[in-house]
């Protein structure tokens, strides 16, 4: 598995939402891909415990549909968003399971009309190597402000 590949996938991964070219990210995620933001620092277990976030790819498709539909109330105007990300660091490489685990620090921000949403935090990707080339099979958002109330984010800290 090649580092430098997939430190160059979290950060094109990126790219692509900050472009908004979302159907072109969901193209990213591995078929039993997940998205998943924790709602309480160091939560182990996504099934057992409530999260911000736990969303499979038909979720994740569905609620891009809504982003793009004209008749979305909550998108009129649109939201637009930036992601700052520290280097990512691979912490993991399993060369028989096809995987590599990285990290990723960041800082996000979200505005929609007069409000902007800012936003710290980890990701950790686990990407699995695909003939088509590599594919997220787990994205992780720890947020630093995850116990704190949050406002609605829109888009994918």
């Amino acid at each position: 598995m090649n580092r430098d590949e997939a430190i160059q996938f979290v950060v094109h991964e990126a790219r692509l939402i900050d472009a908004k070219r979302l159907d072109e990210w969901l193209t990213l995620f591995d078929d039993d891909g997940r998205y998943w933001m924790p709602l309480a620092r160091g939560q182990q277990d996504r099934r057992t415990h409530t999260s911000l976030f736990d969303e499979d790819r038909l979720l994740l498709q569905i609620r891009i549909e809504r982003l793009k539909n004209a008749r979305a109330y909550a998108q009129q105007p649109p939201s637009f968003c930036h992601h700052l990300l520290q280097t990512p660091s691979v912490e993991r490489i399993d060369e028989a399971a096809r995987r590599i685990w990285l990290r990723t620090e960041f800082n996000y921000t979200e505005v929609h009309l007069h409000e902007r949403i800012a936003l710290a935090g980890t990701a950790h990707h686990e990407l699995v190597q695909r003939d088509a080339g590599l594919r997220i099979a787990m994205k992780r958002i720890d947020l630093l402000e995850c116990e704190m109330p949050l406002p609605s984010i829109q888009l994918f800290p």
